[in-house]
C-alpha cells in the first residue's frame, strides 16, 4: 500500500507573522474585518463539502464555518480577535468537533475568541473609534451589509459622543499582494501538491487504453490524488479526449476515449490549501499521429521558450509574449496560417488556435490573486512567485479554413513555475511532456499490462 506523502504543514509563527504584517501595512486607528466562507447546499438537506475562504485561512489556519476575524492593532485586550461557533454537545455529535472560543485562543493564536452568536453585540464596539475599516466589500454581499448595519449604529449615537469610521478601504489591496509572495513553507506545501499531480498524471497516462470513459480516467488520478494524501481536487478536473480537448474548460469527461484520437487532462490536487495546475495532453492508444506530433511538438516548444523567459526582472507578460510568437511561426510553417508573421501578431490572427493567455498565478487558489500590472505596466516577476505556463492549440472540428486533417484536435501542456532568487524551478518537471517520453511510457505500461 502506497504511504502517504510526508506532511509538511505551516506553523502557528507563520500565521502569526502573517497578521502581523498585514497590521504593519495598515493606516493608524484602523480595523481589519474578514469573514469566513459560507456553507453552500447542494440539494435539499445536503451541503457542499465545507473549503474555508482564502484570505481567511491565510491568516488563521482556522477551518470551520460562522467566523470573523479581527485585526485591531493598539487594542489593550489583544489586537487579533476570532469570532467561531460556540461549543455545542448535541451539534458536535452530528457534524463534527468544534473549537469555541476557548479553542480558538489555545490553538490559533487568538487573543480572544466570542461566541459568533454575539456578533452584533460585540463588533460595533470594536469597529467605534476606529477611522478606517480594512474590509473587502462585495465579494460577499449579505456580509456586506452586515458590516454596514454595524456601521449606521454607530452613526446613530454619533449625537452621544460615537465615533463611526471615516473610511472604508480594500482589504484585497493589501491582502492580496502579501499572497503574491510564497514563504518557503509555502513553496513545501506547493511541492507537495504538485509531487502528488506528478505521480496521479503518470498513472493517467500508464492506465489509458481506447475504450474507457473519461470519468474512468478520471477516477484513476483522483484515486492516486488520495493515496497520497490530498483530500481535495484544487478545481474541477478535465478529461477531454477528442474534440472535447478542443472545449477550454470541458468538465463534463462523460464521453469513451476513442483509438486515435489525443485526451487532455487538466488536473491538479489541493494540499493544506495550496494548488497544483498540470495539463498533459497524450495519445488514448500511446502513439501521436502525424499531425498530432507535429501540433503537439509546436505547443512544447512554445512552452519550453516561455519558461526560459520566467526570471527576476522580466514582466509577467513574457513568457505570453514568447508562446504567441513560436505558436504564430509554427502555424504558417504548417499552413494553417498564412501571412507574416508580424502581421499575424499584431491582428491576434492566431486566437482563432490559441484564444487564452500562457499563465497564471497559483496558490491558495487555482487562479491565484495578485496583480498583473502595476501602474499600467506588466509586473516584475520576483522571486517567491508562483505561475502557470500553459500554451495550447485547439483546432475546432468545425473549422473548415483548415485541412480536415488537423480538425478536431485539442492540445495544452501546462507546468506550474516558481520564480527563484536567480532564475525559475519547475515544481512539475517530473510528467513526460516529449512526445517520445510520452510514448515509450505509454508502451512499457501496455506491455506490463498485458504480461498480468
Amino acid at each position: 500500500m502506497t504511504k502517504p506523502y510526508p506532511t509538511p504543514r505551516l506553523t502557528k509563527k507563520e500565521f502569526a507573522e502573517r497578521r502581523q504584517q498585514l497590521m504593519d501595512m495598515m493606516e493608524p486607528n484602523s480595523i481589519a474585518i474578514v469573514p469566513a466562507a459560507s456553507m453552500k447546499v447542494r440539494n435539499r438537506d445536503c451541503d457542499y463539502a465545507y473549503r474555508q475562504d482564502s484570505d481567511f485561512y491565510y491568516l488563521s489556519g482556522f477551518e470551520e464555518p460562522e467566523a470573523v476575524l479581527v485585526l485591531a492593532p493598539g487594542r489593550d485586550h489583544g489586537e487579533y480577535v476570532l469570532f467561531c461557533r460556540d461549543r455545542d454537545r448535541e451539534m458536535e455529535i452530528w457534524n463534527g468537533y468544534r473549537s469555541g472560543p476557548d479553542g480558538v485562543v489555545k490553538d490559533f493564536g487568538a487573543d480572544d475568541g466570542f461566541p459568533f452568536s454575539d456578533l452584533d453585540d460585540i463588533l460595533p464596539g470594536l469597529i467605534e473609534g476606529r477611522e478606517r475599516v480594512y474590509y473587502a466589500m462585495g465579494s460577499k454581499p449579505a456580509f456586506d451589509r452586515q458590516v454596514m448595519s454595524w456601521v449606521n449604529t454607530i452613526r446613530s449615537k454619533v449625537r452621544t459622543g460615537a465615533q463611526p469610521p471615516g473610511e472604508f478601504i480594500d482589504l484585497d489591496h493589501l491582502l492580496h499582494d502579501m499572497r503574491l509572495y510564497k514563504s518557503k513553507g509555502e513553496i513545501k506545501l506547493m511541492q507537495t501538491a504538485a509531487d502528488m499531480s506528478v505521480v496521479a498524471h503518470i498513472r493517467a497516462m500508464e492506465l489509458c487504453e481506447p475504450g474507457l470513459m473519461e470519468y474512468q480516467l478520471e477516477a484513476e488520478f483522483l484515486h492516486e490524488f488520495a493515496r497520497r494524501g490530498s483530500r481535495s481536487v484544487a478545481y474541477t478536473s478535465i478529461v477531454g479526449g477528442g474534440e472535447n480537448g478542443c472545449i477550454l474548460h470541458y468538465i463534463e469527461n462523460n464521453a469513451e476515449l476513442k483509438d486515435g484520437d489525443l485526451v487532455l487532462i487538466d488536473a491538479g490536487a489541493e494540499y493544506q490549501y495550496y494548488a497544483a495546475d498540470i495539463t498533459r495532453t497524450f495519445p488514448v492508444n500511446g502513439k501521436f499521429s502525424e499531425p498530432q506530433r507535429a501540433l503537439y511538438d509546436l505547443v512544447l516548444k512554445s512552452q519550453i521558450a516561455a519558461i526560459k523567459t520566467v526570471k527576476p526582472g522580466n514582466h509577467w507578460n513574457e513568457p505570453h509574449e514568447a508562446t504567441v510568437k513560436v505558436i504564430t511561426q509554427g502555424l504558417v510553417k504548417l499552413g494553417l496560417l498564412t501571412g507574416k508573421v508580424d502581421e499575424l501578431i499584431e491582428t491576434e490572427a492566431y486566437k482563432q488556435f490559441y484564444m487564452h493567455r500562457a499563465g497564471h498565478w497559483l496558490g491558495m487558489d487555482v487562479h491565484d490573486v495578485g496583480d498583473y500590472k502595476v501602474g499600467g505596466e506588466w509586473r516584475v516577476l520576483e522571486e517567491g512567485m508562483v505561475l502557470t505556463v500553459e500554451p495550447g492549440i485547439y483546432v475546432s472540428p468545425d473549422d473548415k479554413s483548415v485541412d480536415e486533417k488537423w480538425r478536431g484536435i485539442g492540445i495544452r501542456i501546462e507546468d506550474d513555475v516558481l520564480v527563484t532568487a536567480k532564475n525559475h524551478k519547475v515544481l512539475t518537471a517530473k510528467v513526460p511532456k516529449k512526445a517520445d517520453d510520452i510514448e515509450a511510457l505509454m508502451a512499457a505500461a501496455k506491455k506490463q499490462r498485458r504480461k498480468r
